[in-house]
């Protein structure tokens, strides 16, 4: 599902940087920021806390990432809430994040409406309960209007299985070879509403791809940052939208060297 608020800004982590004071133009914002929300389980555990207590914790930060994105700018977010993969963990926990998945929806929809958040939801649907779908598709039609921030909710979401899907829709539209390329092939992944992301962020301290956005993320640059997505404040997201400022994007060209 995708939702909408008003925009926001990064922490270099890998590349060198120039200080913010010697650059003349403003810090740019990404106009798409997407976000690997890891470390839920892992901040519950910290305080003897039940797994899932991390997850609705978790949920509850959601409005806060999206206030602070949308004031510097951005205007697409993409959370990476659940994965195909996910489906493989305990019963007794899958059930609990499909709980609190609908918790969520029911308590929040109203308000990131009210703050002009778009909601769209990216990934499947056939595995999830019908008051769950119902819950998604209000949403959905609930803030289809709003021009704010656009929220992609990654749900039961696997980059290999969305690029397996248009592959299948391509063939079944029967479109030529000699017409598919890149630009077409895009807009059959469930992200053909926005732009790829310019920036991927990582919470929990974990350096890995996890199948997210395996398309869309050919160019984009990465943050990794050891705080737990729980934790994620506006601090640390001010710290990530600065080292994103920073950055060279090349996109595979070679930045002429200044006369």
């Amino acid at each position: 599902m995708t939702v909408k608020t008003d925009s926001s800004q990064p922490q270099a982590d890998e590349l060198p940087q120039e200080s913010s004071e010697a650059r003349k133009d403003p810090p740019k914002a990404p106009t798409h920021v997407a976000i690997i929300m890891d470390g839920n389980g892992r901040w519950a555990q910290k305080r003897g806390l039940p797994r899932l207590a991390g997850h609705r914790v978790g949920v509850d930060c959601i409005q806060r990432v999206l206030d602070t994105l949308g004031q510097k700018g951005v205007k697409y977010v993409t959370l990476y809430a659940f994965s195909t993969e996910n489906w493989n963990r305990p019963v007794d926990e899958v059930e609990g994040i499909l709980e609190i998945m609908y918790d969520a929806l029911q308590e929040q929809t109203q308000s990131l409406h009210d703050k002009n958040v778009q909601i769209l939801h990216i990934g499947k649907t056939d595995r999830l309960s019908p008051q769950l779908e119902q819950a998604v598709n209000h949403a959905q039609k609930l803030t289809g209007g709003n021009t704010g921030v656009t929220l992609n909710f990654a749900f039961d979401y696997g980059g290999r299985d969305e690029i397996l899907e248009a592959v299948k829709q391509v063939i079944r539209d029967q479109v030529p070879a000699e017409d598919i390329n890149e630009a077409l092939f895009s807009k059959y992944l469930f992200t053909a509403h926005c732009p790829d992301p310019d920036l991927i962020i990582r919470t929990g301290g974990e350096i890995r791809i996890s199948n997210f956005l395996l398309w869309q993320s050919a160019y984009s640059e990465y943050y990794h940052t050891a705080t737990l997505w729980p934790d994620l404040d506006s601090a640390e997201l001010e710290r990530v939208l600065e080292a994103f400022s920073n950055r060279q994007r090349r996109f595979g060209r070679v930045t002429p060297p200044e006369a």
